[in-house]
């Protein structure tokens, strides 16, 4: 169940107003710094919401352009839009990925950083999945709850239908 929505929409309406002016938070090298309140925030708002236990440490945050995060999702000499991988958890090294082009500007910005911070906390917390699919279906719900504080879905944010993430969020093995 999520929380009231008054307060948490005046909550995400602040983290947006937050991240709106020029930030410190990105860092040389494409590392972010500064991060942890928002981290803070998101994690509270995802504990809350979904049933989430607490990371006993942060993520890694660091960006990297669109090509590197294909290469690190698909491999090297795969053929995926350029916008098709926006971010991605890699769990040996704790860090979330966010290509150099986010800003966290946006809810639907600061969604994608919400499903990755979803697969963070479930990588703290062991828990295990039949396969890389079937621990994408919080980290959506996630997402789109995030989203729907705006008036916004995975739907009109990301063009991701139903039928997408049913795809996306079951084994097929």
């Amino acid at each position: 169940m999520l929380c009231s929505v008054p307060y948490f929409t005046t909550l995400a309406l602040c983290l947006s107003t937050m991240t709106a002016a020029p930030s410190p938070a990105f860092a040389q090298e494409g590392r972010i710094r500064d991060a942890p309140p928002l981290l803070d925030t998101l994690a509270l708002w995802l504990e809350a919401n979904f049933d989430l236990p607490r990371a006993i440490r942060d993520p890694h945050l660091a960006t990297l352009p669109g090509p590197e995060l294909i290469a690190m999702r698909y491999g090297e000499g795969v053929d995926v839009a350029p916008d098709r991988v926006v971010a991605l958890y890699d769990e040996a090294t704790n860090t979330i990925y966010l290509s150099d082009g986010w800003t966290g500007r946006s809810p639907a910005e600061l969604s994608i950083l919400v499903h990755e911070l979803v697969h963070h906390m479930q990588a703290m917390a062991g828990h295990r999945f039949a396969c890389p699919a079937a621990r994408e279906r919080l980290a959506y719900d996630a997402q789109d709850a995030w989203l729907a504080m705006f008036g916004e879905d995975l739907e009109t944010a990301f063009d991701l239908d139903p039928a997408m993430l049913l795809v996306g969020t079951v084994c097929t093995h």
